[in-house]
């Protein structure tokens, strides 16, 4: 018994042990949150800085903030205000036109029996991995053909190529989870096939709609190659509106800074929107 005792670590080596393991979990912590949190910080500052307090060591953090990149930017040749309309209407019709699409291709993998079911899945999930530089090409002589470069319409299409097989992988995996059972009572009780979608599944799987909606959207607002290569004038978006802050005289990043901005604002305005609904999905994603 004796012996026992003394191979056990006292009260003060357990402290210890925890109080290390607690250092090294918030250095972590605060790692990430440094890695993530200081470019935003950075940008953030210089988009309120003049030229002159950009490369200043001395401006770093003292500098007497303004407006003016703000107006710039959307002032002429710049003219982002353009490019932000451009951003919110392709990324918002994308995902008006994905989402109910996703939904009704996923139910369908997630309740039917059909031949290849498993193989056609499989082909939708495998397309996420196809490199958007192999597939642009045939993409921009379609739409030439079509008559459709420099459009809004063109980068709809182009970009549900690239939601739609995120969000029918997404929703169907909370699908999965909607009981088969609450469906079957339904329609013993008389409701078709259209009402137990709307009224049931739907709902059921709301929270898990929400999310991919969402990522359709940042996917959408954030995508750059096709928008380069298939917009020219009329349909550039926010991504490609900053590559014009690269002039002649070198790079203006106080006005990049400004329109990074512009790119990200949005995106964390409709986070805290959304973030009850994003919550609740990935609790409810992981129950089974």
């Amino acid at each position: 018994m004796t012996s026992h005792r003394q191979h056990l670590p006292s009260a003060t080596t357990l402290l210890a042990q925890r109080w290390s393991f607690e250092f090294f979990h918030a250095a972590g912590v605060l790692l990430i949150v440094g890695v993530i949190v200081l470019p935003i910080f950075w940008i953030t500052l210089t988009a309120f800085k003049e030229p002159r307090d950009v490369y200043a060591l001395a401006s770093a953090l003292h500098f007497t903030p303004t407006l003016e990149n703000f107006t710039t930017v959307f002032a002429h040749p710049w003219n982002i205000g353009q490019k932000i309309v451009n951003s919110v209407l392709v990324a918002t019709g994308t995902v008006l036109v994905a989402i109910p699409m996703a939904t009704m291709a996923a139910y369908a993998f997630s309740r039917f029996q059909f031949a290849f079911k498993r193989t056609l899945f499989l082909l939708v999930i495998a397309s996420q991995f196809i490199p958007a530089a192999v597939v642009v090409l045939p993409f921009f002589l379609m739409f030439k053909a079509w008559g459709l470069l420099d459009t809004r319409i063109a980068l709809v299409m182009v970009n549900l190529s690239i939601v739609l097989p995120y969000a029918v992988w997404m929703i169907k995996g909370f699908l999965d989870a909607v009981p088969l059972e609450i469906e079957e009572s339904a329609m013993v009780d008389g409701a078709s096939r259209a009402r137990v979608i709307w009224e049931i599944v739907v709902p059921a799987a709301w929270p898990g709609i929400i999310t991919a909606a969402v990522f359709s959207f940042t996917l959408t607002w954030n995508e750059f190659l096709f928008a380069l290569i298939l917009g020219k004038q009329h349909a550039l978006t926010l991504p490609i509106g900053l590559i014009g802050f690269r002039t002649e005289r070198g790079d203006l990043w106080e006005l990049m800074a400004a329109g990074g901005l512009l790119i990200t604002l949005p995106m964390f305005v409709l986070s805290l929107m959304v973030q009850k609904h994003f919550v609740g999905s990935l609790t409810a994603g992981s129950v089974r």
